[in-house]
């Protein structure tokens, strides 16, 4: 049941402990608080995977697909990350969103579309790839007429004096819980974790900032699959195939502890790509 102070898209923790209330007055913005991470995660099981998904010809997998569930599936096994703080309280989402961009044409000046995925726990990997198919196919055409690209060309309109004004107005409703929800249920500053697929334009993983607008907390880049030599557990090289990800976090939602394992359980789906067949509400086990 709704109580005062929760919002629309998450209720509010008022039991958060003292250490974590005290962060959030310490570090009030978002970008005061980040922190990066880059990993690189062997990739070689996930390709031959993608590779044997693909035989059938009913759908083309992809990396991105596979990141997709694999994020999806630790958010739903590691809720702190689902966490945001907004006007110095925390709050808890009632859905795992995941928002990227989604480039219309591999051209210098071809405009962006956002797109945000809320999976749902009878998808697995397969059906997330069914899902999301068509949606982008629809994003990419030229015409395509999505809420928040026809908003923002519209205030792109407004005078310099007008858009001062309207920001303040965005600002205030963002930190008290009055944004509206035509605005925020479609920016991609209002999901759990942004996503960026550098891969797809050949490019590394690398840092990106936070947004102290909106409540994402999570970034992710993704980069290009590579060959590298690696050195397994019995100190034997190998070329394998793997792929950096930069990751930068609000630490105030969380430790460090917390997202190190939550990092780990990512790198085991990754190596046992087998359980992105299992749905996000079925468990998995894997012991952090």
């Amino acid at each position: 049941m709704r109580k005062w102070g929760d919002r629309y898209d998450a209720y509010r923790i008022r039991n958060i402990d003292g250490v974590h209330h005290y962060m959030a007055y310490l570090m009030p913005k978002r970008t005061d608080a980040e922190v990066y991470i880059n990993e690189k995660i062997d990739v070689t099981e996930l390709l031959s995977y993608i590779k044997e998904k693909n035989l059938s010809g009913e759908r083309k997998v992809t990396i991105f697909h596979c990141v997709i569930a694999a994020v999806a599936r630790t958010v739903k096994m590691r809720p702190l990350l689902n966490r945001y703080i907004s006007g110095k309280r925390y709050y808890m989402r009632h859905d795992i969103s995941l928002g990227f961009t989604i480039k219309k044409k591999f051209e210098d000046h071809a405009e962006e579309s956002l797109m945000i995925y809320k999976p749902k726990d009878d998808e697995n990997l397969c059906a997330i790839t069914d899902r999301l198919t068509p949606h982008v196919k629809e994003a990419k055409k030229e015409n395509s007429g999505r809420s928040v690209d026809n908003i923002l060309n519209i205030v792109k309109k407004f005078p310099k004096w007008f858009m001062n004004l309207f920001m303040w107005f965005m600002n205030f409703a963002d930190s008290h819980g009055f944004m509206p929800k035509a605005f925020s249920s479609v920016d991609i500053n209002y999901c759990t974790v942004l996503l960026s697929n550098l891969g797809s334009i050949k490019c590394d993983a690398v840092y990106h900032h936070l947004n102290n607008f909106g409540t994402n907390g999570v970034v992710i880049t993704i980069g290009e699959v590579h060959k590298e030599n690696v050195i397994d557990e019995n100190g034997v090289s190998q070329v394998r195939d793997v792929m950096s990800i930069g990751v930068t976090l609000d630490e105030r939602i969380a430790d460090g502890f917390y997202f190190a394992r939550s990092l780990k359980l990512i790198k085991h789906l990754f190596k046992n790509p087998h359980l992105l067949d299992k749905t996000l509400g079925e468990e998995i086990d894997f012991e952090f």
